[in-house]
């Protein structure tokens, strides 16, 4: 399973950015998608996920400003990210779960600054 994510870049504070990630590979139908990021000096952090059912969770710093969603033909997540802050500010990783193993993609800046 590869993960390619992009979307990332600069944008002033309270603009939209949307982050893609295109899975490829042998992908099956059960799997959890998710979006995780790490500031500078920071450890990464999970931001939000969605099964293959569509269920989908979000952290509390998220939460009513991004969304989630997954085209599943396409295999591929997108993260709509909303009402940007400059805490927001980060690389953005994508990640899979399938059969129990944890795939990441290659990440994505993104920054929030006036």
């Amino acid at each position: 399973v590869q993960l390619q994510a992009s979307g990332g870049g600069l944008v002033q504070p309270g603009e939209s950015l949307r982050l893609s990630c295109a899975a490829s590979g042998t992908i099956f139908s059960a799997n959890i998608m998710g979006w995780f990021r790490q500031a500078l000096g920071k450890q990464r952090e999970l931001v939000a996920t969605i099964t293959s059912n569509g269920a989908v969770a979000y952290a509390d710093s998220v939460k009513g400003r991004f969304t989630i969603s997954r085209d599943s033909a396409k295999k591929t997540a997108y993260l709509q990210m909303n009402s940007l802050k400059p805490d927001d500010t980060a690389v953005y990783y994508c990640n899979m779960i399938q059969l129990g193993r944890n795939y990441w993609g290659q990440g994505t800046l993104v920054t929030v600054s006036s």
